[in-house]
């Protein structure tokens, strides 16, 4: 019997590489992989259903759950996770350096209901008693203009900006004073003085957040198409289980000081300070295993009412 032939979109990182080049294959399927950025591959995946398999944002994917769409299912496979305390920037000299220091402020955003966003209004708000709508939020493209659309409830007040406009000129022109990016801007890139991090040792501070929360911030899981799921149940467990092993290549090819897999100068001191305050399966699947971030990304999306309910790992997993 041939193989079942699943199309399948996913960006080029270390853990996906050997299903990318094809050292690791799923059971009884053949993968035709298309290598794209992730928005490119969740716009094309939960808006256009090109493919069978795909790497979408869990945002997303949760809140479609919890609105009852059914086209797909999830795989509980972290391909994404980043802690984002250093994605918050702040003018220098303007009285903003502890959290609590952005209430009443206008602060920047490209999306209010990413991933990446949302857990950091989620951590403001748990760790350090700043809500969303204690803050002036100013939504637009941030180096290019781009068309934005209001926000739900829950923000207090939100300015859209004009569509020839950036949040980085409104930034340089002291329109606002703080950025929320899940990309780093052009101006921290080039070390202009106005710009600093809220959180200049956000390293130091991010170990202890995780210490003290447990939590380890997923951004990007694996969904399939519901119908392919519904044809051909075994392929689910097969892909999930091809994912787990191409993750352990990259994972256990990092420890090796016979020579340096990354580019990296310290990357063995690396390894093991991470070992160290994450545990040695640091970077964990499963549905389960990660049930306390699922869920509170889940739990966040409903406080800033960006979803109806928290969907529950049993509505966003099949497997794992």
């Amino acid at each position: 019997m041939p193989n079942l032939k699943l199309k399948m979109a996913c960006w080029d990182y270390d853990r996906t590489r050997a299903l990318i080049d094809g050292r690791i294959k799923p059971d009884g399927i053949d993968l035709d992989i298309a290598v794209m950025r992730p928005r490119e591959a969740f716009t094309r995946m939960l808006e256009r259903e090109e493919f069978d398999i795909a790497e979408v944002s869990l945002a997303t994917f949760a809140r479609l759950k919890a609105e009852g769409d059914e086209r797909f299912v999830g795989l509980p496979v972290a391909l994404s996770r980043m802690f984002r305390h250093s994605c918050i920037y702040v003018r220098a000299g303007a009285g903003i350096d502890r959290p609590q220091d952005l209430r009443g402020r206008r602060v920047g955003a490209a999306q209010l209901d990413s991933t990446g966003v949302i857990f950091i209004k989620g951590m403001l708000t748990h760790d350090h008693g700043v809500t969303p709508d204690q803050t002036q939020w100013v939504v637009g493209g941030l180096e290019k203009p781009a068309r934005t659309v209001a926000p739900r409830a829950g923000h207090g007040t939100v300015e859209l900006l004009d569509e020839r406009d950036t949040l980085i000129a409104a930034f340089q022109a002291g329109r606002i004073d703080a950025i929320i990016s899940n990309h780093i801007p052009s101006l921290f890139v080039q070390r202009a003085p106005q710009m600093v991090r809220l959180f200049p040792d956000y390293k130091i501070v991010e170990q202890d957040y995780y210490r003290r929360t447990g939590l380890f911030p997923i951004m990007h899981l694996v969904a399939m198409r519901a119908d392919r799921h519904r044809d051909h149940p075994f392929a689910v467990e097969a892909v999930y289980r091809a994912f787990c092993q191409a993750r352990d290549v990259a994972v256990g090819g990092l420890y090796d000081t016979d020579a340096l897999r990354l580019t990296l100068p310290w990357l063995i001191d690396h390894v093991e300070e991470t070992r160290q305050v994450l545990g040695q399966d640091y970077w964990t699947y499963g549905a389960a295993a990660n049930g306390n971030v699922w869920n509170a990304l889940c739990d966040y999306q409903v406080e800033q009412k960006l979803s109806p309910r928290n969907a529950g790992l049993g509505r966003l997993f099949v497997t794992g």
